[in-house]
């Protein structure tokens, strides 16, 4: 048996979201208009959610996720149940590109941030009763970064918090820290964050926008890194705490690019989380050359395949690609998965279900072949 790398169950795995069957986007949409109710859609979201649980496991995945299937954002439905946390419309707007593109809502700290509720406990004892022996069931959630790079100052009370620090980090993670206990206390034993900020910080047009609200986007890095830090100390232990780097997924177009160079070291080396899944499925994303910054006992997930695109990649390329990350980072400490979800939004990408299954085909037969 092939060694696993550092803290995953498989040199493969994916980001977690796919896309929604027909029959649960039109229970939402029914649910919408007030002619089913929250417990009638949750029974349809059971059975969609057996359904795709039994789709990762014919495709032959080891982390299995609930697909997202409660969620219509990755992030929103997250943050608003936070208390202190106040989230604004969604407004779905044209682009310079001519397609349809998310504007990200305010989200307003409106008072002390705290662990109102267990957010995704209920959800998570579902999908486990679901998922057979030998499977991990992995839970998302949003990276606390959210609370802060949108807004930045101004989106954050200064009733509730005169300062920034530490108050108002060390509430967030202490909301974070009770919501992984929750979680741990019911067997959970992997949750990944995805986070876009840090991404976005590799994007120039991005980099100015945060120095417009008066943040320097070099120090940004470094001060996430420290907040990220500050719920890793939470953390219970045998749990594996992952993160996802968004650069946006939404109807398959994406909101930044630019080489992981201007955050990586923040992010590898001072970040103490256990595994990174890393966008690398076009040219957008850079080189490899960040990778040299990854510390021994840690992971890089390596997103070669995109999700966006059905076009299919080729097997040959993708080993190509990953013995160029391994000039850079252990081979054993690399693994393969898609670039990002499927549906990191209830809209899903622009691509179809038969592919979605020939993709994640395509991942866990590459990662054999290269790790065995």
């Amino acid at each position: 048996m092939a060694h696993l790398p550092p803290h995953l169950p498989a040199h493969y795995d994916h980001v977690g979201s796919f896309l929604r069957p027909k029959f649960l986007l039109d229970a939402r949409e029914q649910k919408a208009k007030g002619s089913i109710t929250a417990e009638q859609l949750r029974l349809v979201e059971d059975k969609a959610i057996a359904e795709i649980v039994k789709f990762q496991e014919d495709v032959g995945l080891k982390s299995i996720t609930d697909g997202e299937f409660r969620r219509t954002y990755f992030h929103l439905d997250f943050l608003e149940q936070l208390g202190g946390v106040k989230v604004g419309e969604v407004t779905i707007g044209i682009g310079a590109d001519g397609k349809e593109h998310l504007m990200p809502p305010a989200i307003h700290v409106v008072d002390k941030v705290t662990h109102a509720k267990q957010i995704q406990l209920a959800d998570y004892n579902f999908l486990k009763s679901q998922v057979s022996a030998g499977h991990k069931a992995k839970v998302t959630i949003p990276s606390p970064t959210m609370l802060h790079f949108r807004g930045g100052r101004a989106g954050i009370s200064r009733t509730a918090y005169p300062e920034l620090e530490p108050d108002f980090y060390v509430d967030v993670a202490k909301a974070y820290g009770d919501e992984l206990r929750s979680l741990s206390a019911a067997g959970c034993d992997y949750v990944q964050m995805d986070d876009t900020n840090l991404a976005y910080l590799c994007d120039v047009n991005m980099r100015e926008a945060a120095k417009s609200r008066g943040d320097d986007p070099n120090e940004l890095a470094h001060r996430y890194a420290k907040f990220i830090n500050l719920v890793v100390a939470q953390k219970p232990a045998g749990m594996t705490l992952a993160m996802h780097l968004c650069r946006g997924n939404f109807k398959s177009t994406h909101a930044a690019s630019g080489n992981y160079e201007p955050v990586a070291e923040a992010l590898l080396k001072e970040m103490n989380i256990d595994a990174y899944f890393m966008e690398y499925d076009d040219d957008r994303s850079g080189d490899f050359k960040p990778l040299r910054y990854l510390p021994k006992g840690k992971t890089v997930v390596l997103g070669l395949v995109t999700t966006k695109f059905g076009a299919m990649e080729n097997k040959d390329e993708l080993k190509r690609r990953i013995d160029d990350a391994a000039r850079y980072a252990p081979m054993e400490q690399l693994a393969l998965s898609p670039q990002c979800g499927f549906s990191s939004t209830v809209h899903g990408n622009d691509i179809a279900v038969e592919a979605q299954r020939a993709k994640l085909r395509l991942v866990i037969e590459t990662a054999q072949e290269v790790w065995g």
